[in-house]
């Protein structure tokens, strides 16, 4: 390595390709030393069609300012993450771990709520969820799922190890760039993939459509199924069209819907209505139904939580799911795992201070300047306050905000994310921080992404990898290193 990584250094954080010594790791060494053999023109021409095909597949993403929704081109960097497939194995079988264990809890809080009488998490943490919703207890899906699409954010620390950031319970989203990353790659860079070291990605359609049909409440072979989207301005409408065109199912707004008086849901047809067993919906809870939450709802299909509770149509992800989607919620996780499943997590949890309880609180005000800050039920890097990077007001504000709703916030240590190289100008490599996001589908089988999402931390020195606040993203590679 004498020329593209010549000068690279991660310094004393865990860099995903390149060790201590500046050696490639044995995932990454293929692809590096190809990417050594390209000239810099040659290489700059590869991101340059990356660009292209990122244009020319309509591949973007909706960010909302108050100068109204943007949409942008997905930011895509050329030079993959790579993970040993060893590694990952046992990181699949910890996400597998974790949702069993969640979607137990979810039930168990709809039903006895035996965690609460054994004392495994406090009941004014239920009591005061945001994402608590009393219109589902007593309900009873499917196989005891409630969460059947879970998005889990993982982030390595400077020894490699592998940390659960959060869970993602309620419509996660983003697996359809982690397909798109590979399509562009597949692209950009034809040649790594004539061996079969790469482990592909391209069966999650069909995971996910197998997932979906296992939940229809009528034994046919074919049941219809269909992706419930909020529209064409929602943020994330880019993947709902392309999930349900991948999976040949319709892709439909509530007003495409209606439910009949014997609680059946039909979708509206030139050729008359047609009932659906199945709704993958992509709309959060309260927006559903305004017959059971806002009254004044144009998204969602009204008499449809009706519906689900007579058992005459699947809701995947279940309304009420994201009871366990709670930042508050995820420090009790592992001792959830421990109640629910009798075993020990296979997956750490990132240290967890929660601002309700005094002792923890007392110490985040004295260390805001430490620590990550962030709110219990936000999502997309919004709301909240990287300690290290922030400002004396900054930090006063979220003072404020914590001592007057003390639940609503938690805070971590501000972890050495782990680095990758991201192609920078023309030739020019260096270190940037990264998560992954890998999806685990759950019904009467439970399917782990080879990989998932990868997120880059564009800026030099940023720990915020989210596209919304300016991150960009990279294909990640499985490598099944055994013949290395």
């Amino acid at each position: 390595m004498d020329t593209l990584t010549k000068n690279y250094n991660s310094g004393d954080f865990f860099d995903e390709l390149i060790d201590a010594q500046g050696k490639p790791r044995t995932p990454a060494k293929q692809l590096l030393d190809y990417l050594e053999s390209l000239p810099t023109e040659e290489l700059e021409k590869r991101r340059l069609t990356a660009e292209a095909t990122v244009q020319e597949m309509g591949i973007s993403f909706t960010v909302y300012t108050e100068e109204g929704n943007i949409d942008r081109a997905w930011p895509f960097d050329i030079v993959p993450r790579t993970i040993d497939a060893k590694d990952w194995k046992i990181t699949a079988e910890g996400l597998k771990q974790r949702l069993t264990a969640l979607n137990r809890f979810i039930d168990d809080l709809y039903h006895e709520q035996r965690c609460i009488k054994d004392g495994i998490i406090p009941e004014h943490i239920i009591k005061d969820s945001k994402n608590f919703r009393p219109e589902c207890v007593g309900v009873s899906p499917k196989y005891g799922v409630w969460a059947h699409i879970c998005g889990t954010d993982l982030v390595r620390d400077e020894h490699g190890d592998f940390y659960v950031l959060e869970d993602n319970l309620r419509v996660p989203s983003g697996v359809s760039y982690m397909l798109e990353n590979r399509a562009i790659t597949k692209r950009v860079l034809p040649e790594l993939f004539e061996n079969d070291e790469i482990l592909p990605v391209g069966s999650y359609t069909s995971d996910l459509f197998d997932t979906l049909a296992a939940l229809s409440p009528c034994d046919i072979e074919c049941p219809e199924i269909v992706v419930l989207t909020p529209g064409i301005y929602n943020s994330a409408y880019f993947e709902h069209a392309f999930l349900a065109q991948q999976m040949g199912v319709e892709l439909l707004e509530g007003a495409d819907l209606f439910v009949d008086e014997d609680d059946c849901v039909y979708m509206k047809t030139i050729y008359g209505p047609e009932r659906v067993d199945v709704i993958y919906r992509r709309i959060d809870d309260l927006f559903l139904d305004p017959e059971a939450f806002h009254p004044d709802s144009v998204l969602g299909v009204p008499g449809l939580m009706r519906a689900w509770k007579a058992g005459n149509v699947a809701l995947a992800n279940a309304p009420g799911a994201g009871v366990a989607d709670d930042k508050v919620v995820y420090a009790y996780v592992p001792d959830l795992i421990r109640y629910y499943l009798d075993e020990e997590p296979i997956l750490k949890n990132v240290k967890t201070y929660l601002c309700d309880n005094e002792e923890d609180r007392e110490y985040v005000l004295a260390h805001l300047d430490e620590l990550v800050v962030k709110p219990a039920n936000e999502s997309g890097g919004y709301g909240m306050l990287v300690g290290p990077h922030s400002t004396k007001k900054e930090q006063q504000t979220f003072a404020e905000l914590i001592k007057e709703n003390p639940r609503n916030y938690i805070a971590q240590p501000t972890l050495k994310l782990s680095t990758a190289p991201t192609l920078i100008g023309k030739g020019s490599l260096e270190p940037r921080h990264l998560d992954l996001r890998p999806f685990i589908l759950q019904s009467n089988e439970t399917y782990v992404t080879t990989g998932g999402l990868t997120r880059v931390a564009m800026k030099k020195g940023s720990l915020v990898v989210n596209s919304s606040q300016g991150g960009g993203s990279k294909d990640t590679w499985i490598v099944d290193t055994k013949g290395a």
